[in-house]
């Protein structure tokens, strides 16, 4: 924001020099990006007078003028522009002046033949924008010749480049800079303060109907007629021109006046366009959102097609300013325009920032709108704008309809409690010189009042501390206060402490388990990959933004399956292959008593491992279930756990008789099983396709045992194994998880391992049955096991599965 220090000067006093004031205003957190001098534009350019004009003997385009400049002597000078004639008030530029935006001394020169003593300036040359081609002529009479001229085009002033944090909406006009600079310095404001407006009673044919009092909580409406379009008077331009606003004609240049001092934005519409285009006499203004397919033309020229997130002004339903971003061009102030009906409103910052995003337009009133608006001074700002329409534009104001809908004033601010030895427990000490002190109670008090809070004592060392409506938004809990305090005591008054004592970082347990785990799931050929949590809407279980960037990122996911599915069917669209890989996040979903979260770590195993099929020729061998199986068996083996696999059936997008939920000391792990045939018909996957999902705090909070962490060494047998076959018939629905469990329970002791060496199904097995065959070993620590130790435990381990389970014996 550019800020004028002779438009700031008039608001509140400044002892400082505009480098102490950018110094100043940049510690307390206001950036100072450039201070623009203009004092050196035009140093050395005065007033003169045009005495007479003579065409140029040798050129058709310059003329020969004798211009009187006060001194003892008149100057000759060439000029080249068309509008200079006589009896004319000019800046000229004498000789050794220095003119640094077109980076020119003027010399004494001769132009054609001609000797030329100075150069008449136009406002391009002197830095200032203008429409005019051609050199500048004073519209005042009888200034006094040889006179700076300077002061006459705004050029005796600085302006500061000032950027405001995003949480200081308060800080983006005139007044929040004065307020600012008050509290800093100490200095006495002189803030405007228009009295109410009078209305003169008649008929009027203004309404208001406000749609959604949500997205505009206040609107106020005027019509003010006999209104006499003209330029505005160089007081108000110079001002604007300072502000990098261009001026158009005194309603328009006033309702930007009018933002830069206060921060409210304001629109005037042309009261004839708005009737010719309600088509009727009668106005009713609304705020509504579009409808689709609705379009409107801006003043920007371009025609904007509306969507339902886009807010509208209407006028008897037709639309005719996108709100709070920038007006129609059917209905803008013209020439010819002689009444008006000027717009105050107030907006919802959300509904202002969606539709300004929607159609891609930003605007110096909707960056305002976005940040907030101080709803207590709009009717300050409304009265300010209709005195200075009635002032410089002669305007009468016959008609205020106004529509609010905003709180009582009472909750316009907030108390909050401050305590001082929170302070000083957050600020710390106090460079004094030589010693360290604290804030005090004083300090507290003296900084706190000159921001506009009304501080009141609630007992010793604390204070409820009123906020004004207009930091409402930003000062909202203790530290914000502290925060303040530190600002404008300066941060470069505390003292800088360090930590007595540094030590090395370090990883938390949980951060080095999660670690091993990817280790190992990289270890077995599986690929990291990271997805959004963000997905496409369509569970009844999941969580929807209520502000989301786009419908695609919707909603919150509820597991990491559904994305490594995508995931593979994307790589081999994409001529990649099958995807081996793991992901690792955070999964949410609804429950009856509120939103619920955790972490997960799934995969997605189909893709062939090998580097190279020359040992096998051509051709795929697909993954079958226990060899995607036996990777999470070699990552659980690497951790040192113990699963156990259960049938399940309960996810619809696994194969209902190859899907097996996981268990981990009776806590339910995850799920692994193979996708649903018909799933990977839609997806065009390959046939065997595995997937798994495990609940990563179920799977941390075992790994966090002092067993697993610390693992016990077992001493090596130096004795021989003697094993044992076993074979039966055994019912289908009876898993071989169970049947492991049956027998290292009988054999307990002896048995140092089991395992299943064949299945079949078939000839010779009965229905509902099928064969299994196990190899047992038995081993001791201390001795050779004999045939009369063995086969008892053998036996015992046989009559326990008849007895348990049914089975018939092979063997």
């Amino acid at each position: 924001m550019r800020i004028s220090l002779n438009w700031l000067r008039e608001l509140v006093e400044i002892k400082l020099s505009p480098e102490e004031l950018a110094e100043t205003l940049t510690m307390a957190g206001f950036e100072v990006e450039d201070i623009e001098d203009r004092n050196t534009w035009a140093n050395g350019v005065v007033v003169g007078k045009v005495l007479e004009r003579q065409p140029h003997p040798n050129a058709d385009k310059l003329s020969v003028c004798q211009v009187d400049i006060g001194a003892s002597e008149t100057l000759n000078i060439v000029c080249g522009a068309p509008n200079v004639k006589a009896d004319i008030y000019v800046p000229v530029a004498t000789t050794g002046t220095y003119l640094p935006n077109i980076d020119l001394k003027i010399k004494p020169a001769k132009l054609r033949g001609v000797p030329s003593q100075g150069m008449i300036c136009s406002l391009k040359e002197l830095g200032l924008p203008t429409d005019v081609d051609g050199i500048h002529i004073f519209p005042q009479e009888n200034l006094p010749l040889g006179s700076d001229v300077r002061p006459l085009l705004g050029l005796d002033d600085v302006i500061l480049d000032v950027t405001a944090t995003a949480n200081r909406a308060d800080a983006l006009c005139m007044v929040g800079i004065a307020r600012e600079v008050a509290a800093l310095t100490g200095g006495r404001l002189s803030i405007p303060k228009p009295g109410a407006t009078s209305v003169l009673k008649g008929a009027g044919n203004l309404g208001l109907k406000i749609a959604d009092p949500h997205a505009c909580p206040a609107y106020i409406g005027t019509v003010i007629e006999q209104v006499k379009i003209a330029p505005s008077p160089d007081w108000l331009q110079q001002r604007l021109r300072a502000a990098g606003v261009r001026p158009i004609n005194n309603v328009v240049d006033i309702t930007n006046y009018v933002l830069w001092e206060w921060g409210q934005p304001l629109h005037a519409f042309d009261k004839g366009r708005l009737q010719s285009v309600a088509g009727g006499e009668d106005l009713t203004i609304d705020v509504r959102f579009a409808s689709s397919g609705e379009s409107l033309k801006t003043l920007d020229g371009q025609t904007r097609n509306l969507s339902t997130q886009n807010l509208l002004i209407t006028a008897n339903d037709k639309p005719i300013a996108l709100a709070g971003v920038m007006g129609g061009e059917e209905t803008e102030v013209h020439n010819g325009t002689q009444s008006l009906v000027l717009e105050a409103a107030l907006f919802d910052s959300v509904a202002i920032r969606r539709s300004s995003r929607s159609v891609g337009l930003r605007s110096e009133a909707s960056g305002r709108y976005e940040r907030g608006v101080n709803r207590a001074e709009l009717e300050i700002a409304c009265n300010r704008a209709l005195s200075l329409l009635s002032e410089l534009a002669e305007g009468v104001i016959v008609q205020q309809e106004i529509a609010d809908t905003r709180p009582d004033s009472s909750t316009w601010s907030r108390s909050i409690a401050l305590r001082l030895d929170r302070v000083n427990e957050v600020l710390g000490p106090v460079d004094l010189g030589e010693e360290t002190g604290e804030v005090t109670e004083a300090d507290v008090e003296r900084i706190l009042c000159a921001l506009g809070c009304q501080v009141t004592s609630s007992g010793e060392r604390t204070w409820t501390v009123t906020v004004p409506p207009y930091r409402y938004r930003d000062l909202e809990r203790e530290i914000d206060l502290i925060e303040e305090l530190a600002r404008l005591y300066g941060y470069d008054n505390f003292c800088d402490t360090l930590p007595e004592k540094s030590e090395a970082g370090y990883l938390s347990l949980e951060q080095e388990l999660i670690r091993k785990v990817r280790a190992f799931l990289r270890a077995e050929g599986l690929t990291e990959v990271i997805h959004y949590s963000l997905v496409k809407p369509g569970n009844d279980r999941q969580v929807v933004l209520s502000n989301p960037l786009f419908v695609e990122y919707s909603a919150l996911r509820t597991d990491l399956i559904s994305g490594l599915i995508d995931a593979f069917q994307y790589n081999l669209e994409q001529g990649n292959g099958s995807l081996n890989g793991f992901d690792l996040g955070r999964i949410f979903w609804q429950e009856e008593d509120g939103l619920q979260e955790t972490d997960a770590i799934a995969g997605i195993i189909g893709g062939d491992r090998s580097i190279g099929k020359w040992s096998k020729g051509s051709s795929e061998n697909p993954m079958t279930w226990f060899d995607a199986k036996g990777i999470l068996e070699s990552v659980f083996a690497a951790l040192n756990l113990e699963v156990e696999y259960q049938p399940d059936c309960r996810d619809q997008r696994l194969h209902p008789g190859r899907t097996a939920s996981l268990w981990l000391g009776g806590n339910r792990l995850g799920i692994f099983g193979q996708l649903h045939p018909q799933l990977r018909q839609d997806k065009g996957l390959p046939d065997s396709v595995y997937v798994f999902q495990l609940d990563l705090n179920v799977l941390l909070d075992a790994l966090d045992q002092d067993e697993v962490m610390v693992p016990k060494f077992h001493a090596y047998s130096t004795y021989p194994a003697s094993d044992r076959d076993i074979a039966f018939f055994a019912p289908v629905k009876i898993s071989v998880a169970d049947i492991e469990k049956s027998i290292n329970k009988a054999a307990k002791g002896l048995l140092e391992s089991v395992e299943l060496f064949d299945e079949y199904r078939g000839e010779n097995v009965p229905d509902g049955q099928r064969s299994l065959a196990f190899r047992l070993i038995y081993r001791s620590s201390d001795r050779t096991l004999t045939e009369a130790e063995v086969e008892p435990v053998h036996n015992k381990v046989r009559e326990a599965l008849v007895e348990k389970f049914g089975v018939n014996l092979r063997s």
